[in-house]
C-alpha cells in the first residue's frame, strides 16, 4: 500500500521560501511518477509540478521561476521548494504519486499540507 505523506507546510511572509517534503512509501518509488497539486479555498485542485520516473518536469505558468521539484530516489521522497512566495499560493498541497505495472496504472494521494503565505 502506497501511502505519500507531505510535510513542511506552515504559514510565512510574502517573499519568503518554504521546503515541502512527500515521502512515498513502497520498494517502487524509482518508477513513480510523483505531483504536486495545490487546492484553494472555494477553489478546484490544480496542478503546481511534476516530475516523471526519468526526471521530466513541469509547471504551472503561475509558479515557473519561483518553485523546483525535485526528488531524491533513495529516501523515497519528492521535494517542493517554493520560494518569492505570494499570498495567492496559499493552499493545501497535496503530493499525488502514479505507476504502471504491467500495463495496469495505480495511483495514492497524500493528506495534504498547509502553505499559507500572509503578513
Amino acid at each position: 500500500q502506497v501511502q505519500p505523506v507531505e510535510s513542511g507546510g506552515d504559514l510565512v511572509q510574502p517573499g519568503g521560501s518554504l521546503r515541502l517534503s512527500c515521502l512515498a512509501s513502497g520498494s517502487l518509488f524509482r518508477i513513480y511518477d510523483m505531483t504536486w497539486y495545490r487546492q484553494a479555498p472555494g477553489k478546484q485542485r490544480e496542478l503546481v509540478a511534476t516530475m516523471s520516473s526519468v526526471g521530466t518536469t513541469n509547471y504551472a505558468d503561475s509558479v515557473k521561476g519561483r518553485f523546483a521539484i525535485s526528488r531524491d530516489t533513495a529516501k523515497n521522497t519528492v521535494y517542493l521548494q517554493m520560494n518569492s512566495l505570494k499570498p495567492e499560493d496559499t493552499a493545501v498541497y497535496f503530493c499525488h504519486a502514479k505507476w504502471r505495472i504491467l500495463q495496469r496504472d495505480y495511483d495514492a494521494w497524500g493528506q495534504g499540507t498547509q502553505v499559507t503565505v500572509s503578513s
